[in-house]
């Protein structure tokens, strides 16, 4: 167990941690989260012991071990190759081994007639001991089994470490903790730097892990499938929530409302007690009473509320209106010196297309961004945009382009015309640039904050087609909801290249997969995608099971009712992966709609009360509520309208849903 007691940092009047104590117990799968800044990678570190903290703040149980993944590390200069340096993972074991043998040998040769003889025999007995109820014998395997999941190939194994970029060091890294499988996991951010695949594989292998875990990610797919508390840290606080992220969205959401309204109740007493003091004060018949109320006024223990983060809106301005083809794509291909990346690569993109490109890493994805926005030349074919198409590129490196003397603001205001001061500033505020932060020079920022910049700046360009590579990469959650949203009511063509599957199943409805040097272009979300990809390898299953099948003497009428069966099994395997998102989407719904119905019902109950007409402040506040809610609820009902459409068309086998 590691536990933190009364942990406090402050930096002159701003609290990081007030008085934070918190404990982590065997098998605890936590997910950490809050947005930028408010010290999530901090507290890891510390838990880590990367950062020191007073004495006794943090403490571990014996025999608790703890490795931590930070977001970004050095790279690895030990001259040895991928495979080598991942067996050191097993270091202590290896060691063991090589003592063994060396006494194997020293053994021998040994007079067996000598005190020395004895004592290296005991000795080599208890290592042997030791090897037999370890790892040993599997480190191959399990090496191997761990980096193919994280992406890495056979012919990598050989090669040396220092060849690798830094993505695929932070892999390394991974690799080498899950292989190690120590008490604790500190995760900070380890989706960055990994593939649809290789994501879902981690997802996979944390589930089963026998350890415990923390989890700092902004990959809301990700906390959901693979934690069960979530740790919130917000304005020096941390409080602890049971569940995953989805169920602490839910239930803090609930836990404000019931403070809310306790907050009330108790300042509405507080009123009516003061309005008595004053009326009696000085009534010396009614003293005593006075001084009673007083009393219990100083005896309550009053309720306060929680901050709450700035909340921001922001969305895309109309896209300019381009003709219904937008993009057309005719056998480009493109090599790399002997590399082939990808050729004969025919795409039509139309207006209101919003596509998610997949594929494992070097696959080839930024390359085809880059051809696409004409920032790299194809080896071969044409691109043709459509009339009327205005395009924008974001990409992973473009904040090295920032000119270092201008200010956030002005950075932003030579690229959006005629774009309003209120509009710029709520615009850098979705990308976490508030107040004064927007007359930082772009020179001093950090490298997330030039990111978030010279996204801002690209999504304020008019364009009716934007190509994005990995924009959430430094965006936190509040951020993310921001874009996605915005993204989704866009009205024109988006290309997104993005790890993170919950902002992009949001909106996108289109898959474009780059798989051996070829693309396939898939109808609906990333969700349906993996459904429909793991449903292909289940039947592909099937099918080289029945061929490598060998002819038996079974009579034909048990072989026709197996087939049946099993095509039968086949027939509803593929209806729940149709259905299935979809119903997920449904029940999500249905819960949303329910809830907003009953609280628009309590805000028609409070508009329809006559003294709220004589409180202006209160009536324009619940008001605004009402309308809200009206809006929210119209959305959820669509969305409601459009889940329950595609599932009847699915169980009626309608055409295009099969």
């Amino acid at each position: 167990m590691l536990s933190i007691n009364h942990l406090d940092i402050r930096y002159g009047e701003k609290h990081l941690f007030k008085d934070v104590s918190v404990a982590v117990h065997p098998s605890d799968r936590i997910g950490l989260v809050g947005v930028n800044g408010t010290g999530k990678s901090t507290l890891m570190k510390i838990m880590a012991e990367e950062t020191a903290a007073d004495d006794g703040v943090v403490n571990r149980s014996k025999l608790f071990s703890v490795s931590y993944l930070p977001q970004e590390s050095s790279l690895i200069s030990s001259g040895r190759t991928l495979y080598e340096e991942a067996v050191q993972a097993f270091a202590d074991l290896l060691k063991l081994q090589k003592e063994a043998d060396q006494l194997n040998e020293v053994l021998s040769s040994a007079d067996v007639e000598g005190d020395e003889f004895n004592e290296l025999l005991e000795r080599q007995g208890r290592i042997q001991q030791l090897l037999d109820t370890s790892a040993i014998y599997t480190i191959r395997t399990q090496t191997e089994k761990v980096l193919f999941g994280l992406g890495f190939s056979l012919k990598d194994l050989q090669k040396p470490v220092a060849s690798f970029s830094g993505g695929w060091i932070m892999r390394l890294l991974l690799a080498k903790m899950l292989l190690q499988s120590p008490s604790l996991l500190l995760l900070d951010e380890p989706t960055n730097h990994l593939d649809l695949d290789s994501l879902t594989w981690l997802e996979s292998f944390l589930q089963t892990y026998h350890g415990a875990m923390v989890i700092i990610s902004h990959d809301r797919t990700f906390l959901d499938r693979t934690t069960t508390q979530t740790w919130e840290l917000s304005l020096g606080r941390l409080t602890a929530y049971k569940g995953n992220y989805s169920k602490y969205i839910e239930d803090k959401e609930e836990r404000r409302r019931i403070e809310k309204a306790s907050y009330d109740n108790q300042q509405a007493h507080i009123r009516q007690t003061m309005r008595f003091v004053e009326r009696f004060r000085a009534k010396s018949t009614k003293a005593r009473q006075v001084q009673s109320k007083l009393k219990q006024l100083d005896r309550l223990d009053l309720f306060e509320l929680a901050e709450e983060e700035h909340s921001i809106r922001f969305s895309f301005p109309p896209a300019p209106h381009s003709g219904r083809d937008v993009l057309m794509v005719e056998s480009i291909a493109k090599s790399y010196d002997d590399n082939k990346v990808f050729e004969h690569i025919d795409l039509n993109l139309q207006r209101g297309d919003k596509v998610a490109v997949v594929g494992v890493n070097g696959a080839g994805k930024s390359t085809l961004l880059k051809i696409l926005a004409g920032l790299l030349p194809s080896d071969g074919g044409s691109i043709r945009m459509g009339s009327g198409v205005q395009m924008t590129y974001f990409g992973q490196h473009q904040a090295q382009e920032l000119a270092p003397d201008y200010t956030v603001l002005e950075s932003l205001s030579h690229v959006t015309g005629d774009m309003t001061m209120t509009r710029m500033r709520s615009l850098l505020g979705a990308f976490l640039f508030r107040g004064e932060d927007v007359d930082k020079k772009v020179s001093v920022l950090s490298g997330g904050e030039k990111s978030r910049l010279a996204l801002a700046r690209m999504i304020a360009v008019p364009a009716n087609c934007m190509l994005l590579d990995e924009p959430t990469n430094h965006l936190d959650m509040l951020s993310q909801e921001v874009l996605q949203e915005a993204m989704r009511q866009y009205d024109g063509t988006i290309i997104v290249v993005s790890h993170n599957r919950y902002f992009v199943d949001c909106f996108v409805n289109k898959v474009l997969e780059i798989k051996n040097g070829k693309v396939s272009l898939f109808d609906g979300t990333i969700d349906e995608y993996v459904e429909r990809q793991e449903l292909m390898a289940q039947q592909e299953s099937v099918k080289n099971s029945g061929e490598a099948g060998v002819e038996d003497n079974r009579r034909p009428s048990q072989s026709s009712r197996k087939d049946k069966r099993r095509q039968e099994a086949l027939r509803r395997e593929r209806r729940r992966q149709l259905a299935g998102p979809w119903l997920k989407k449904l029940a999500e719904a249905e819960k949303k709609v329910e809830k907003l119905e009953l609280l628009k019902e309590e805000l028609e109950a409070e508009l329809a009360d006559p003294a709220l007409y004589q409180d202006s402040a209160g009536w324009s506040e619940v008001n605004e509520k009402y309308n809200n809610c009206t809006r929210r609820l119209d959305r959820w009902m669509k969305r409601w309208e459009e889940a329950q459409t595609k599932i009847d068309a699915i169980d009626s086998g309608a055409p295009g849903e099969q």
